[in-house]
């Protein structure tokens, strides 16, 4: 194999490489804006790939007019600058309120920013092949092992992001490096140094562009905090951010937990019995009612987020079991730093997928309760929304146990909470679910929080009114919407049964987030 070629693969294993961390970073630089779901890396696939074809094609065109390294060495500089802008442009234009379709939106964000990059990585390849041919008869051989050494390029690069570079660096300084490298290439490999005219250039150029990162660093390569945040964490499932938070009419700083776009909790870390969202007031107000009649309690979450309402459980109820299923161990690490869980708790956490611990399990009839907390602002994990996994749940319940979930719906409008309810009834019968909302006016309740609660007995729902009714100096939080008229909500709703094999949750919950944000339904 010889120099040429030996260059040639370097180059395109470099490029392609720089491709896929460049893809995959995308869909964790853009989840603080338009969170992670089914759109979002749709679009980004899509996006880098019509870049990366219709750069194939111009680098083609390119390539047999311009036949020279310094056609190479300009491509790679580019795409590296093309590389440094993803985060600023990020910045400047993730939280655009655009007056469209959620889809739409998210395709125009992913279009301005990584469609261009992506296009100048896809020109170096056609280019890298016409340098690298000067004999017609060893074609077949020189385009196979640059295509092979792109293509491991991707695989790597593919691997490398998942597995290591976004929990190791963040992504911002994973674009900074590409950029590096990128720019970098374009003098090793684009022959720019050569001539002394085209050294000076690019001598003055680079040193342009050192002077604007360094400029810009603090703006483009640093996320944008308030004042009040004093933690930030890329992980490898969220962006983590910690700030202090106004509670109990302002006279306290509490800390609230946002993963990606959404507050998640807010603790007081001296107080654990200390509950600020009116959802959790209701799960509250659903133990306390059963703990009326029960000895023990034993409980399971699925989503841990900053344990809030776990550690309220374990200071209300002596000997309570409580396990936390929490995907991400950062975020189990900051709540035991920051967020108040201390060392000594009998809270167990298990860091690994929700629908993985339910199906492994061997604690059959074991809990009390089962709270479904995994359901975010703007990505609902549907595998944790199906019949099948609804069943699984249901086999670690006592026969007089509750399934609690909470979600963000619309009751009158929206169209994944009838058919989530209605797979819910699948598996607990028609009767055993019941919906928990924040106020008895449903059509004026808009989008809201509810809480669907399920159970294989048959409960008399007015017994909880009455009980926590009954308890002085404290309004119920909850409002039972009536069995007949959440049938009737049902009957009217369009609703389908989420199976394992047709789960549409993205397209159901889309028009909710059309609405909330102000989005145009075309």
């Amino acid at each position: 194999m010889n120099s040429v070629v030996v260059k040639a693969n370097m180059v395109v294993f470099i490029a392609s490489f720089c491709t896929l961390v460049i893809e995959l970073v995308a869909g964790r630089i853009m989840a603080p804006y338009v969170g992670v779901s089914l759109y979002t890396w749709t679009s980004i696939i899509g996006v880098v790939l019509a870049g990366i074809s219709i750069g194939a094609w111009v680098g083609g065109t390119l390539a047999d007019r311009y036949p020279r390294p310094a056609t190479l060495g300009w491509l790679l500089f580019l795409s590296g600058v093309g590389a440094l802008t993803i985060a600023p442009l990020t910045d400047l234009i993730g939280a655009a309120q655009l007056q469209t379709t959620l889809m739409l939106r998210i395709l125009l964000l992913t279009t301005a920013i990584f469609f261009i990059p992506s296009t100048l990585l896809g020109m170096i390849s056609p280019v890298v092949v016409k340098l690298t041919l000067d004999n017609l008869d060893r074609t077949g051989n020189v385009v196979g092992k640059i295509y092979a050494f792109s293509t491991l390029g991707s695989i790597i690069g593919t691997f490398a992001t998942g597995f290591f570079l976004i929990s190791w660096m963040g992504t911002r300084n994973i674009l900074l490096t590409m950029g590096a490298i990128l720019i970098g290439s374009a003098f090793l490999f684009g022959g720019l140094f050569l001539r002394r005219k085209a050294a000076v250039i690019s001598v003055s150029v680079i040193a342009a562009v050192a002077v604007l990162v360094s400029t810009i660093f603090g703006y483009a390569y640093k996320p944008m905090l308030d004042e009040k945040t004093y933690y930030y964490k890329e992980s490898d499932y969220f962006t983590i951010k910690l700030k202090k938070y106004p509670i109990k009419g302002g006279t306290v700083e509490g800390e609230a937990l946002i993963l990606d776009n959404l507050i998640h909790s807010i603790n007081d870390v001296n107080d654990p019995a200390f509950l600020d969202y009116d959802y959790i007031r209701i799960y509250e107000e659903v133990v306390s009612w059963q703990m009326n009649d029960r000895s023990s309690v034993d409980a399971l979450f699925i989503g841990g987020g900053g344990y809030t309402f776990p550690r309220y459980m374990e200071a209300k109820y002596a000997g309570a079991r409580i396990d936390v299923v929490e995907i991400d161990p950062e975020v189990t690490r900051v709540v035991y730093e920051y967020l108040g869980l201390p060392r000594s708790t009998t809270i167990r956490s298990f860091n690994e997928d929700g629908r993985w611990f339910v199906m492994n399990s061997k604690d059959k009839g074991r809990y009390d309760f089962i709270f479904g907390d995994a359901f975010n602002d703007l990505s609902i994990p549907y595998h944790l929304t199906t019949k099948e996994f609804t069943q699984q749940m249901k086999e670690l319940l006592k026969p007089d146990g509750f399934l609690i979930a909470n979600l963000i719906d619309s009751v009158t409008e929206g169209l994944f909470l009838p058919s989530y309810i209605r797979t819910l009834e699948e598996v607990f019968g028609k009767g055993n679910v019941n919906l928990l909302v924040l106020a008895p006016e449903l059509r004026r309740l808009g989008i809201a929080t509810c809480v669907v609660v399920a159970s294989p007995k048959k409960w008399d729902m007015g017994d909880l009114a009455r009980v926590i009714g009954a308890r002085a100096g404290k309004a119920m939080t909850a409002h039972i919407v009536p069995q007949d008229s959440l049938q009737q909500i049902l009957r009217e709703r369009p609703s389908v049964i989420l199976t394992d094999d047709y789960v549409p949750v993205d397209n159901l919950t889309a028009p909710i987030f059309e609405a909330r944000y102000g989005y145009k339904r075309k």
